[in-house]
């Protein structure tokens, strides 16, 4: 996607963890690690999301970013998205082969 003069990266897949943390793998072959936990802390619309279950298991994709499907049918409207660029702003995780291994073994 392009706007303006630069390119803006796509989120590709995200993985949940326990505490409030999503690795966010983008189309340009790298992965971020996104840090949800001080939003959550400020409350708001991201209540929605503080019970841990609710913030795994409706993480997913939408509008080509890492968002939280609140209503169950994956509506671009009805969620809680993060910018790209926020994302793309995000540590970097250095080893992704120990990143797979320790998130798939």
């Amino acid at each position: 996607m392009k706007r303006g003069d630069y390119m803006l990266s796509e989120v590709i897949q995200v993985i949940p963890t326990d505490d409030y943390k999503v690795y966010v793998y983008m189309d340009d072959n790298t992965v971020r690690l996104y840090d949800a936990a001080p939003l959550i802390a400020k409350g708001g619309i991201f209540n929605q999301i503080k019970d841990i279950e609710v913030f795994k298991n409706t993480c997913t994709i939408l509008n080509d970013t890492l968002a939280w499907d609140l209503s169950g049918c994956m509506d671009g409207v009805n969620c809680i998205d993060i910018c790209p660029d926020t994302l793309r702003d995000c540590p970097e995780v250095q080893d992704i082969d120990m990143l797979e291994t320790k998130l798939f073994a």
